[in-house]
């Protein structure tokens, strides 16, 4: 059986409903291989990489990638957010990362749902209202 080379899955969605739902489906899929999920808030939408501790086969790939699809779509990061994905894969500490290169990094590591429903009440707490992407 081949395996996929597909380690690494960056996507762009669009709002915070749609990330919740990625990681509820990462959470019930014990199958795929994740090592770690990074959540990035940028004004229009949201930013998702799965990064693998393995290799999936073709058809885990195919199916992750469709479910991905369905979602949002796949994103070909600008060199200051790839800069920003090297420096939290190199261990450099969040709160570092996002003051350097001027992100919100709402996740890194584990996927967790509540960091990012706690960002989304923070969020409307401060601005008064709710945009599109926090929906």
């Amino acid at each position: 059986m081949k395996l996929s080379t597909d380690t690494e899955y960056l996507y762009f969605l669009p709002n915070a409903s749609l990330t919740l739902r990625l990681i509820q489906h990462l959470h019930a899929k014990p199958e795929i291989p994740v090592f770690c999920v990074t959540i990035i808030h940028e004004i229009d939408g949201w930013l998702v990489r799965i990064k693998l501790n393995s290799q999936m086969t073709p058809l885990e790939s195919g199916n992750l990638r469709a479910f991905l699809n369905e979602l949002g779509i796949s994103y070909e990061p600008q060199k200051r957010l790839q800069m920003a994905l090297l420096s939290l894969e190199s261990g450099q500490c969040s709160v570092k990362t996002m003051r350097r290169y001027q992100i919100s990094i709402v996740s890194h590591g584990s996927p967790n749902k509540q960091e990012i429903e706690a960002f989304r009440e923070q969020f409307l707490k401060k601005l008064g209202y709710c945009p599109q992407t926090l929906v």
